[in-house]
């Protein structure tokens, strides 16, 4: 008896493709509750290995290495989190005080646009005040869902921290799990692959936390320097959203030209905080991403900006952070599995020689006379 391999038409295996792709984005969103808390861990224990793998070579035990290590970090978080908290209740007390001079200029503003396109007054106040009452009819039709939201981001942080520790107590059964799905003839390609993988994702989270703290430093002391209101506040802000391409840089630089224009005399400060986030940001560009992140992982912006969008559609704000990582973590899995790495080179930036055009014109041209 010959064995026949059943060959499906293109259309059917792109039918298939196409479904199973829905499925799966159905299941990413349904069970989001579910897969944020362990993508978040798992990131986070990829993080925290080495410091780990540190304890552990002083031969300290491993679980109370994994305690030291969790610790540890709690105790960043929490200090990272009473800076911001002291930030955000100084900005809370001086609040009325920068929508007062918010509804001054936007006074002067209307002032100076009734008179320059001969528009009456009331009828500019009068769309204020109509598109003011939308914006808190919406505001208040969403609060049920901030709630919501808020709720699960509290069943968030609970979870994180104990996957966080169940990832890196049962990691040498996880990775054996990995490698007992392949046959025996694969289990050296397979362990070489995961080592590989490991430590360039590590290197990348790594990198891109100190990028991070550096851009927040970076943004913090040019703020202060100006003498902007919340430096620092806006500095960490401006940090966290960097890890977002593009869209993160637009919001980041928005936030302290804003208070910029609200609590000086002047509005030459916001075109200089401008400058020195664009300033900032060619720093970042050609000396901290290069040199501190992983040079190995090298996304084009075009899927960058996508999937910062799927993943807002996905899993709204956590999905825009997450994005860029598990599309990198992605990319370096497709760039170690020979099928797959015409899509890693795909998602890279690497850019392929381009071809002379004209010289295959004159060919054609030959022969065509």
């Amino acid at each position: 008896m010959t064995d026949t391999k059943l060959q499906l038409p293109f259309y059917a295996r792109v039918t298939i493709f196409l479904v199973g792709s829905f499925v799966l984005v159905a299941m990413l969103f349904i069970a989001r509750g579910i897969i944020l808390p362990i993508v978040f861990a798992i990131i986070i224990a990829t993080l925290l290995q080495p410091v780990v793998d540190f304890f552990v070579r002083r031969r300290i035990n491993r679980l109370v290495a994994i305690s030291i290590t969790l610790t540890l970090a709690f105790l960043v978080i929490a200090l990272l989190g009473a800076l911001l908290f002291s930030q955000v209740r100084r900005f809370s007390e001086t609040w009325p005080i920068l929508m007062d001079k918010f509804t001054l200029m936007v006074n002067q503003a209307t002032l100076w646009v009734s008179e320059y396109f001969d528009i009456k007054p009331r009828n500019i106040h009068n769309w204020i005040i109509k598109t003011k009452g939308e914006l808190i009819n919406t505001s208040g039709a969403s609060i049920g869902q901030t709630l919501v939201t808020l709720g699960n981001g509290v069943m968030v942080l609970v979870l994180v921290p104990v996957y966080t520790f169940m990832i890196l107590y049962y990691r040498p059964i996880l990775l054996d799990f990995i490698r007992r799905l392949f046959s025996e003839s694969h289990q050296s390609k397979v362990s070489e692959i995961i080592i590989q993988i490991k430590t360039v994702i590590q290197r990348y989270l790594v990198g891109l936390v100190i990028e991070v703290v550096i851009v927040a430093v970076l943004n913090a002391a040019a703020l202060l320097a100006l003498g902007i209101q919340y430096a620092i506040l806006l500095g960490i802000i401006g940090g966290v959203l960097n890890m977002i391409p593009y869209i993160g840089g637009i919001v980041a630089v928005a936030l302290p030209m804003m208070v910029a224009i609200a609590t000086k005399s002047t509005a030459w400060y916001a075109l200089y905080v401008l400058v020195a986030y664009y300033f900032i940001q060619l720093i970042d560009n050609n000396y901290i991403v290069p040199k501190i992140v992983a040079s190995k992982v090298k996304i084009n912006a075009l899927f960058s900006i996508i999937a910062v969008i799927a993943g807002n559609a996905l899993w709204g704000i956590p999905g825009m952070f997450l994005s860029i990582p598990l599309l990198a973590i992605v990319k370096l899995i497709f760039d170690h599995i020979e099928s797959l790495k015409p899509w890693g080179f795909l998602f890279g930036d690497t850019m392929p020689p381009i071809l002379k055009i004209a010289p295959i014109l004159e060919k054609i041209i030959k022969k065509t006379k």
